[in-house]
């Protein structure tokens, strides 16, 4: 199913719709980027439902994990690009989670001033949020996604067989921006999702929480006004997840933003515009699927250096997207210092 035509998003059910696509769209070459874990566990579906298909593969293996999101492989990619005279008309089929869809945008954005790229994501948080909407980027001097442009995938085609190969901490992390959509605005999607477990996350769940993405996305291309919506969680969650990479324990990106919805929903009823009794309903099920790892409160100046780092800040303020109800939210939001650290202690003290 076709979600919106601006977006160029799909659901599919059948693999060789993305032979077809590339056939009709006449590439002169198609390079497939992977990382370990999508070589073994989703190449090969793709592959088998390209056998009898009139396209020739090349193949990009960067390791897996945010590591890799660096300048050097993007420079690697490049190399190895150029090295087998990739042209303007090359397509780059990024085939993998967030990790990918992010680093390859990125690498097609710049080579040759821009190719082609699609994305397949193959993780849950990839399919409903890192490959839709356009943000390409890497990360740089230990801050998370610092260097990128907007650049939207000619298509995004969503598989949701992939699921099936995913690890549950994997499932998780990709949940952590399910609910995020639904907090922002969908109470009802909110409500259906809170008391779902892994196995009934089906297609129709999928698209909606796409389609609210994809709205952001459609309405405010720029991230200048409604789409900051889409940060609630993430001023907080990316200086962990910059905390954890700067110390060599690299967390998956969605349990530092399930981490970062709770702490912000905490400053949202520290501001009053958040009731209580919502704090309690969001913190009760996001504590009862994550298990998160401990940051001792000596630390919690370090996350306050990353955060004053964020590129979403202006005039020398950190912003956030704060909550105002479940299934409501209002941007270009700041905090104190000490309410952002009364968030850290909170979460870390029960």
């Amino acid at each position: 199913m076709d979600l919106l035509q601006n977006n160029n998003i799909h659901i599919i059910s059948d693999l060789r719709l993305v032979s077809k696509t590339i056939i009709s769209e006449g590439y002169s070459q198609v390079y497939v980027l992977i990382d370990e874990h999508t070589n073994e566990y989703c190449l090969p579906l793709l592959q088998d439902a390209l056998v009898d298909e009139e396209v020739y593969f090349f193949y990009l293996e960067v390791p897996a994990g945010e590591a890799s999101k660096d300048l050097s492989t993007c420079a690697s990619l490049w190399e190895s690009l150029s090295e087998y005279h990739a042209d303007r008309k090359t397509l780059l089929l990024n085939l993998g989670g967030g990790m990918i869809t992010d680093l390859g945008g990125f690498v097609a954005s710049l080579y040759k001033r821009g190719i082609d790229f699609y994305n397949i994501p193959t993780s849950l948080l990839a399919m409903v949020d890192a490959s839709v909407g356009g943000k390409c980027g890497i990360d740089f001097a230990g801050f998370k996604n610092q260097i990128g442009v907007f650049n939207t995938a000619k298509h995004t085609f969503v598989f949701p067989t992939f699921l099936q190969t995913l690890p549950g901490i994997e499932f998780w992390s990709g949940m952590a921006e399910m609910y995020k959509h639904a907090l922002i605005m969908d109470r009802d999607h909110w409500n259906t999702l809170k008391d779902l477990e892994r196995q009934q996350i089906d297609a129709e769940l999928l698209e909606h929480s796409i389609t609210i993405k994809a709205r952001f996305v459609e309405s405010d291309p720029l991230e200048k006004g409604d789409r900051k919506k889409l940060n609630f969680g993430h001023t907080i969650g990316h200086a962990v997840e910059s905390y954890f990479l700067e110390n060599k324990k690299a967390i998956p990106h969605g349990i530092a933003i399930a981490l970062g919805m709770v702490c912000e929903a905490n400053i949202s009823v520290q501001k009053n515009i958040l009731t209580l009794d919502d704090y309690d309903e969001i913190e009760e099920c996001i504590k009862s699927k994550y298990e998160f790892p401990k940051i001792a409160s000596s630390d919690f100046e370090q996350l306050l250096d990353f955060m004053q780092q964020d590129k979403k800040n202006e005039n020398n303020a950190i912003n956030f997207t704060l909550l105002t109800g479940i299934g409501s939210s209002i941007i270009n939001q700041t905090a104190t210092n000490e309410q952002i650290v009364e968030s850290l202690r909170y979460f870390f003290s029960k």
